[in-house]
């Protein structure tokens, strides 16, 4: 059964009924971290008759937006918070009974939704699918894997600079002293699927698919994943566009507090390991028309139509202007590596893990055939790569990108002379700005992606992540020149 439709008016009758204290504003800043703050019930009309027809339900709430990343300058810093009713939950994690809303940002000046507001992206990227007359809906489903640790260390100062991540299962404690050891730690790469006492967070995985039930979240599987110390995997069910930007914004808020709870810490830091997996976002996608999914066709290629074939097309000839967006991190790069087990062949294969482009091959049902893009991960902000990803795939098909014959070989047992041949994600995040900045018309048409939003994301990339990174010494560096 689908969830009752929130209005206004349901819910302050919810908030009445259910003795709701307080009321939690939610939007998402520009790389990629929720924000909020916490209003009464008295805010939203509930001592007014017609509280649902007028105030905060019509007029917005205020707030300073210049002190969220990637927004206004202090000088143009007055911003309006708009209450999506729809996205009303009851919020799992607070202690004294609260709602969450997600909320949309406005300009008070323009009396438009902001260009920057990664949630007016993927609205705008779902109405400009429905405009192409390609299809109405865009489906996705990302697999967000993460690693959950029980101590986290890190610092950084003119003198010194380190981390430390440890983790009660990781292989690298199996000569500690635990008094007493218990033993059954995962070996490097060896995390994949092994039953509990190996596999330690079972119970914590099952706790926190429990609490995103009751979020509206539906889940299919939750697993171990492939490194030792606490790698895990949560995947969800598909849905449409903008519900699943809204839903990956859920899915980590109830891994890290839950995670938290429990005196764990959750990470999606693509690479916080060195010499192990890296956790990736595959992120599989379809267009459905009408009900019918426009990527199935029974006689084609693993059974995908042309049309998704050159919705393959967009997204490798985009790829790394894409991976700007999708893999938005320094860190990124450390688990994107030729020659290691990561995504970064452009290529697309049916059953091939190796390849950027996947073609799932689970299931003959026309309805779910798909696409897999695999060099995504969680750092990205998911309103703008789910958008991005969508953009590049209808230029593929708009333009009819050929995507060339499918790569049915592993490219990591390649010669170094045949892997010399194929075209790879960039090498680093500075690379991979510089590709946004000379290939990104395609995310700027049908005004989804603007060219202010763009500059801002290159420029906040440039100087608040690359340059500061490659300001600071490695620990690695002394070990390589300190006695040269």
């Amino acid at each position: 059964m689908a969830p009752e439709k929130m209005t206004p008016e349901k819910i302050l009758k919810k908030v009445k009924d259910e003795n709701i204290k307080f009321i939690d504003l939610k939007f998402l800043d520009l790389p990629g971290l929720w924000q909020h703050f916490t209003i009464t019930p008295g805010e939203i009309g509930i001592d007014d008759p017609d509280g649902a027809k007028g105030g905060i339900w019509t007029e917005g709430i205020g707030f300073d937006g210049s002190s969220i990343r990637g927004f206004q300058e202090i000088q143009e810093s007055d911003m309006i918070l708009k209450l999506d009713p729809e996205t009303a939950i009851i919020d799992p994690i607070c202690e004294h009974p609260t709602l969450s809303i997600i909320c949309d940002v406005f300009d008070p000046v323009a009396k438009q939704p902001y260009t920057r507001d990664p949630r007016y992206i993927a609205k705008k990227a779902a109405q400009y699918l429905k405009s192409t007359g390609i299809a109405d809906t865009c489906y996705c489903g990302p697999e967000a894997e993460f690693f959950i640790f029980d101590d986290v260390r890190f610092d950084q100062d003119h003198k010194s600079g380190y981390y430390f991540v440890d983790s009660v299962e990781a292989d690298w404690n199996s000569g500690k002293d635990e008094k007493p050891n218990l033993a059954y730690k995962p070996r490097y790469k060896e995390g994949y699927f092994p039953v509990p006492p190996t596999d330690s967070l079972q119970d914590l995985r099952s706790e926190i698919v429990q609490v995103m039930a009751s979020v509206g979240l539906e889940i299919e599987v939750h697993h171990h994943e492939v490194a030792t110390a606490g790698q895990c995997e949560i995947d969800m069910k598909y849905k449409d566009l903008l519900k699943m930007a809204d839903q990956m914004l859920w899915f980590k808020y109830v891994i890290k507090n839950v995670c938290r709870k429990h005196n764990r810490v959750a990470t999606f830091m693509p690479k916080p390991l060195f010499q192990d997996n890296g956790s990736g976002m595959h992120v599989h996608q379809s267009l459905f028309k009408d009900g019918k999914n426009v990527f199935f066709d029974p006689k084609g290629y693993a059974l995908i139509s042309q049309t998704a074939k050159y919705y393959i097309g967009g997204l490798l000839k985009h790829a790394e202007a894409l991976c700007a967006i999708c893999s938005p991190s320094t860190n990124s790069y450390k688990r994107l590596v030729p020659g290691f087990e990561a995504p970064v062949n452009l290529v697309y294969s049916a059953r091939n893990r190796s390849a950027a482009v996947r073609i799932p091959m689970y299931s003959e049902n026309p309805k779910a055939k798909r696409i897999e893009f695999r060099p995504p991960d969680s750092t990205c902000n998911g309103y703008l790569a789910l958008s991005a990803l969508l953009m590049a795939g209808l230029d593929g098909i708009e333009n009819k990108i050929d995507p060339g014959l499918p790569f049915d070989k592993d490219t990591y047992t390649l010669s170094a002379k045949e892997a010399k041949k194929l075209k790879t994600v960039p090498g680093s995040l500075e690379q991979a700005i510089n590709a946004l900045e000379k290939d990104h018309k395609f995310l700027l048409k049908g005004g989804v992606f603007t060219q202010d939003l763009i500059d801002t994301w290159i420029n906040y990339k440039r100087t608040k992540e690359i340059d500061e990174v490659r300001l600071r010494p490695h620990p690695h560096e002394f070990y390589l020149y300190f006695d040269i």
